[in-house]
């Protein structure tokens, strides 16, 4: 069994009064996809924002790599390994395709070309459209532009937030492709996706939250084959 890269014990999270995560676990292990299923407002984003350091627990802990990263700033969390991709893109919109990719970078001493080199092969659209502003991209290019740009800083976990929101499908197949690529490589993946048939099919194992807590968890195919899951989650979304 593969070694626990990142472990969320009994993490509680509150926005003044209100509760959005209630006591959570999980574990994601090295060179896995997790994916992590909820409608909305069911502590999906507040999850991975945590992890990422853009918001702090009220208790619980974050263990990655063996250590307690709860309290750590979220650049530093950025310069330990972990990528987070945020849902809405948020590409530097005056800043071309490649500066937007360099910026991803910043973390690291020196910009590895061949990691440069990579991303335009899984993403070639990016290689197309290297030179044009980011803030003219398609919905789908700057999704594509995002974890780019989350991959140059050659993280250990990468994570995404909703990478298929308000795209075409022959868009999502693309983006699901190059994560698919990326886990080949050996990079660990976080993966909170709308598409939950998609996602399951990608992922390894699977987490699904309500209102806060985690009410199912398991292995792809056994969230897949679950009647619960399937009305919940799985009725009409698009295959891809």
């Amino acid at each position: 069994m593969q070694e626990i890269l990142l472990e969320l014990k009994d993490l509680f999270v509150s926005y003044g009064a209100i509760s959005a995560l209630k006591g959570i676990s999980l574990e994601v292990r090295k060179g896995e996809v997790v994916t992590i299923l909820g409608a909305n407002g069911a502590g999906k984003s507040t999850t991975l924002k945590t992890i990422s350091g853009l918001i702090k627990s009220k208790s619980g802990s974050i263990i990655f790599e063996g250590k307690d990263i709860s309290s750590t700033l979220s650049h530093k969390i950025v310069s330990q390994g972990i990528a987070h991709c945020p849902e809405g893109r948020r590409v530097f919109s005056t800043l071309n395709v490649e500066e937007n990719l360099l910026m991803g970078a910043y973390s690291l001493k020196h910009i590895d070309k061949e990691t440069l080199k990579w991303i335009y092969e899984i993403l070639p659209r990016l290689k197309e459209r290297k030179k044009q502003l980011a803030g003219t991209l398609s919905g789908g290019e700057q999704q594509m532009l995002a974890i780019g740009r989350a991959l140059m800083s050659k993280p250990k976990l990468l994570i995404l937030d909703e990478p298929s929101l308000g795209l075409a499908p022959i868009l999502i197949k693309t983006i699901f492709k190059a994560i698919e690529e990326v886990a080949k490589k050996g990079t660990t993946v976080l993966l909170v996706e709308q598409n939950a048939r998609a996602a399951l099919k990608l992922a390894n194992r699977g987490y699904v939250l309500e209102l806060g807590k985690i009410t199912h968890s398991g292995n792809s195919k056994e969230l897949l084959a679950s009647k619960s899951i399937q009305e919940a989650y799985l009725g009409k979304q698009a295959k891809i």
